[in-house]
């Protein structure tokens, strides 16, 4: 333990849901935390969380874009877990890649130059990356990627992937050494900072692991931005009493992943030199439709509220669930169910007296902007 007391791991987006649960976990570990975290107003409103505060970590507010800012943060740091991101499906495209990809460059940049000695660095992406994926032709059983669907068939209503002879394809779990092809900005800024983290960790010696994130579920996520985030949408509806609004036809699939399994995954690959210049998905093993997490969430929160099918978003992919037995194999596995997820943010949304103060005018906008 006291071997660790000299190292200090900068934790970027640590005021942030996992950040900071991160964080949390590696100060119980002896480890000394810096965070570095530019206090976002439409997640923070500028102010330190209470979670955060009087727990001893250095708390630096700046701006993963500013490298005078990373210079700052960087000093005596021994690991860093770059988690700072700017996500969502938005049409400021060139702002995902100053955040997420330049940021990144940045980071190395700053080792690079000043030499600095950093053991490691671990970085947050998403599966976002893979796309639509990899599908199978249940007519010739040969493989294929599908490009996004059309305009034309989300007009039609024509939910699912079809193969080339116009049959429903069967989805493969995602996998880390398939070809990956991003639907959106977030998508493609992700996969832009795993290939400039990989080759310049690997140029310049600076172990380095990314982490494919499936949807990431607990205490901590910010309700304040109502347009993403199945979790946060659904429990807001529920206990605003209005209609939970699934997409399609409520039969995508989606892999979700509870933040301690997140955070178990985190600190494994902080010294386990099996996980250098090496990148694994974390999710959590299971598929589920939208429409049943939706019935979930009603289940949980004992709403009234109808759940109501239909409308779309232009980039969603249809289904997205992650192959996760290269990280079990270094022993890590989920231990929490997505039930136990729901009910722990509940609790949380509730004791910071959120749900006295949903947007519900907000939340019905929100319905009336699905497209139709």
């Amino acid at each position: 333990m006291l071997t660790h007391m000299k190292n200090y791991v900068l934790i970027t987006g640590g005021a942030g849901f996992i950040g900071s649960h991160t964080a949390d976990a590696l100060a119980r570990k002896g480890y000394k935390i810096r965070i570095l975290d530019n206090l976002q107003s439409d997640v923070h409103a500028g102010k330190w969380p209470r979670y955060i505060k009087e727990k001893g970590y250095e708390l630096i507010r700046g701006d993963v874009r500013k490298k005078n800012d990373w210079q700052k943060a960087l000093r005596g740091i021994s690991y860093v877990y770059h988690l700072a991101a700017y996500q969502d499906q938005r049409l400021d495209f060139s702002k995902f890649f100053e955040t997420n990809t330049v940021s990144t460059a940045l980071l190395y940049e700053c080792i690079v130059g000043k030499k600095l000695p950093v053991k490691k660095v671990i970085l947050a992406s998403s599966q976002f990356v893979y796309g639509d994926g990899m599908y199978r032709c249940s007519h010739s059983n040969t493989t294929f990627y599908p490009e996004l669907r059309t305009a034309l068939q989300f007009a039609r209503g024509e939910w699912d992937i079809l193969c080339p002879h116009r049959k429903k394809a069967i989805p493969r779990p995602f996998c880390e050494d398939q070809s990956v092809n991003p639907t959106n900005s977030y998508g493609l800024s992700k996969r832009a900072l795993e290939i400039t983290a990989i080759r310049l960790g690997k140029t310049y010696g600076i172990p380095t692991t990314v982490f494919r994130y499936s949807i990431v579920q607990g205490s901590r996520q910010s309700p304040k931005n109502i347009y993403s985030g199945a979790l946060r949408i659904f429990i807001q509806q529920a206990l605003a009493g209005v209609p939970l609004t699934v997409y399609e036809d409520g039969h995508a699939t989606r892999d979700f992943v509870s933040i301690k399994d997140v955070v178990a995954a985190n600190v494994l690959a902080l010294k386990n030199r099996k996980t250098d210049f090496e990148i694994y998905n974390v999710g959590g093993g299971k598929a589920h439709t939208v429409l049943g997490f939706a019935q979930a969430v009603k289940r949980i929160t004992k709403t009234k509220s109808k759940i109501s099918i239909g409308g779309f978003r232009r980039t969603d992919t249809r289904h997205a669930v992650s192959d996760i037995s290269k990280l079990k194999k270094l022993g890590w596995g989920p231990k929490h169910t997505t039930e136990e997820s729901i009910a722990e943010y509940v609790k949380w949304f509730k004791e910071e007296g959120f749900d006295r103060k949903i947007n519900r005018r907000g939340l019905i906008e929100l319905r009336r902007g699905i497209k139709k």
